[in-house]
C-alpha cells in the first residue's frame, strides 16, 4: 500500500514518517518572494486604476523614475575634500565640504580630490617593508641623492617635499586636468630644483649653516616651476633630511673638517689677542696726542702772556725810560745771580794768598737751591 504524505500514512495524519513526527522547521522561514511580488502587483493595481499600461499608470511610473533621477544628484563632500562639478565634462564650479547638489548624470558629474590633505614626496630615499623589524626602513637611492656642488664636490642629499592642492577653485581644477601624474611631477621638479640650487653653492655652507637658505631657495624654485605648468599645487615646506659627503670619502672629509675647526679656533684666538692689544695701543696714542695738545696750549698761552707782559713793560718804558731800564737791569741780575754760588773778595790783607785762577766755586760748600727769587738786598 503506497504512502500518501497528504494523509499522514498509516501512523497518523500530517507529514510524519513511520517512526514518529516528521522533520521540524529550524529557525524562521525565509519570506516567499513570489508571495511578495504578487502582493506588490495587487497594491499597484489598486493604486493605478485601469492597470499598468493605462495613462495614469504610465505617468506615475515616469514621475517616480524622474524623482529617483533628480534625487541622485545629492552628494556629500568630506572635510578634507573639494567637490569639482563637471557639466558634460567641463569644469563649472568647485564646492566646499558638506551636502551639495548637482544636476543628475549624465548632465553633471562630480570629482572629489583630497584637496586639503598634505602629501609627502621623498627624494634620495625610499621606504621599504622590513619583515624582520615588523615595520618600514629607509633605503638610500644614490641616483637621486648624489649631486655636484658649485666647487666641484659631490654631496649626498636626502630631502622631502610637503605639498597639497591649492584650495582655491582654479587650483583644484588645474590639479585635476593639467597634470597626469602629480606625484611624479612633484618629485621630478623637486629633484631638478635641488640640483640647481646645490650646483650654485659651495660644499662648506651646504654641510654647516646654509640649510635654511637652501630649503627656502628650493621651495621657491619648485613653486615657480609648478606654477608655470599650471599644476595647481602648493609647496608648503622643503626639509633636508641628510646632507653628507659620499660614503667613500666621508672619513677624509671629517679630517678636513677637523683641520678647519682647528684653523677657526686659532683665528679666533688671534682675533681675541688683537682685540685686546689694539685698543690699548689706541689709548696710548690718544694719550700722547692729548699730552701734545696740552703742551701746545700751554706754550701758546705762555707766549701770549710773555708778549702781553712785554707790551705792558714797553708802555711803562716809554713813560720813564731811565727808571724802567734800571729796574729791568736789577731784576735781570737778580734772576741770573740768584741761583749761582758767589764769593765776595774785597781785595783786603786777608786775601793776599788767594790764587786768581783757583776754582773757588768748586771748593765752597754746596748750598740747597733756592726755591724763589732772591731779594735785591742779597749778597753780591
Amino acid at each position: 500500500m503506497p504512502w500518501k504524505n497528504q494523509g499522514g500514512g498509516p501512523w497518523g495524519s500530517g507529514p510524519k514518517g513511520p517512526w514518529g513526527s516528521g522533520p521540524q522547521p529550524v529557525g524562521p522561514r525565509p519570506p516567499d518572494l513570489e508571495d511578495l511580488l504578487r502582493r506588490g502587483q495587487d497594491r499597484l493595481q489598486q493604486i493605478m486604476p485601469g492597470g499598468y499600461f493605462s495613462g495614469v499608470g504610465i505617468t506615475l511610473i515616469i514621475l517616480l523614475i524622474l524623482a529617483f533621477w533628480l534625487l541622485s544628484g545629492f552628494f556629500r563632500v568630506q572635510s578634507e575634500e573639494r567637490g569639482v562639478v563637471l557639466r558634460f565634462g567641463k569644469h563649472v564650479r568647485t564646492v566646499d565640504p558638506g551636502l551639495n547638489y548637482h544636476l543628475p548624470y549624465p548632465i553633471e558629474t562630480v570629482l572629489l580630490p583630497k584637496a586639503l590633505r598634505v602629501n609627502t614626496t621623498s627624494i634620495g630615499m625610499t621606504l621599504i617593508d622590513d619583515p624582520a623589524r615588523r615595520g618600514r626602513s629607509i633605503r638610500d637611492v644614490p641616483e637621486e641623492s648624489l649631486m655636484l656642488t658649485g666647487d666641484e664636490n659631490i654631496v649626498d642629499v636626502d630631502f622631502t617635499v610637503l605639498w597639497r592642492i591649492k584650495p582655491d577653485a582654479g587650483g583644484v581644477g588645474d590639479f585635476l586636468f593639467n597634470i597626469q601624474n602629480p606625484e611624479g611631477t612633484v618629485k621630478a621638479v623637486a629633484e631638478s630644483a635641488m640640483r640647481e640650487v646645490i650646483g650654485r653653492s659651495q660644499i662648506q655652507p651646504i654641510l654647516t649653516g646654509a640649510r635654511n637658505t637652501i630649503e627656502q631657495g628650493v621651495q621657491e624654485l619648485i613653486q615657480r616651476t609648478l606654477d608655470s605648468y599650471g599644476a595647481g599645487i602648493l609647496i608648503t615646506q622643503v626639509q633636508m633630511q641628510k646632507v653628507d659627503p659620499p660614503a667613500q670619502v666621508i672619513d677624509a672629509f671629517r679630517d678636513v673638517q677637523a683641520a678647519r675647526a682647528n684653523l677657526e679656533q686659532l683665528q679666533n684666538e688671534a682675533q681675541t689677542y688683537a682685540n685686546q692689544v689694539v685698543p690699548q695701543a689706541r689709548g696710548r696714542a690718544a694719550k700722547i696726542l692729548q699730552d701734545a695738545e696740552g703742551y701746545k696750549e700751554q706754550a701758546v698761552a705762555e707766549a701770549k702772556g710773555q708778549s702781553a707782559r712785554f707790551l705792558k713793560v714797553y708802555e711803562e718804558y716809554k713813560k720813564a725810560p731811565d727808571v724802567t731800564r734800571e729796574r729791568i737791569y736789577l731784576e735781570t741780575m737778580e734772576r741770573v745771580l740768584g741761583g749761582a754760588d758767589k764769593l765776595v773778595y774785597d781785595g783786603g790783607p786777608a786775601g793776599q794768598g788767594v790764587v786768581p785762577y783757583l776754582p773757588l766755586p768748586e771748593l765752597a760748600p754746596k748750598r740747597a737751591p733756592t726755591t724763589g727769587p732772591q731779594s735785591s738786598g742779597g749778597s753780591r
